[in-house]
């Protein structure tokens, strides 16, 4: 998925209660599909992140030599500019776009 696309918040809103704990009728249980997909979209920025870093990285073996990277800097800032997971999260819940499903109990 691309996350850069997202209308997610970038700072800090209310949610409606309401509206989270809809889809399942239990706000604990919806919070924890949230957290739960916050961590698959961390997971996948940061690699994602990760990845693109190691297309600047210069290995050598002086610790007192420090390069900096234009284009690397601006690499880390553009993922600094982006809605947290959990709003990225958030967003998805309530525009129906997380799939859950209870297991079957036996």
């Amino acid at each position: 998925m691309d996350y850069k696309e997202t209308n997610a918040a970038v700072s800090t809103i209310t949610y409606d209660k309401d509206a989270l704990e809809a889809p399942t009728q239990n706000i604990y249980e919806a919070i924890n599909i949230i957290a739960k997909r916050a961590t698959q979209i961390n997971s996948d920025l940061r690699k994602e992140l990760v990845d693109k870093l190691e297309e600047f990285a210069t290995y050598n073996d002086s610790l007192e030599e420090v390069f900096e990277n234009k284009e690397q800097i601006e690499v880390s800032k553009f993922y600094e500019k982006l809605p947290k997971p959990t709003a990225i999260a958030v967003e998805e819940w309530l525009n129906d776009r997380i799939y859950h499903r209870k297991p079957d109990a036996e």
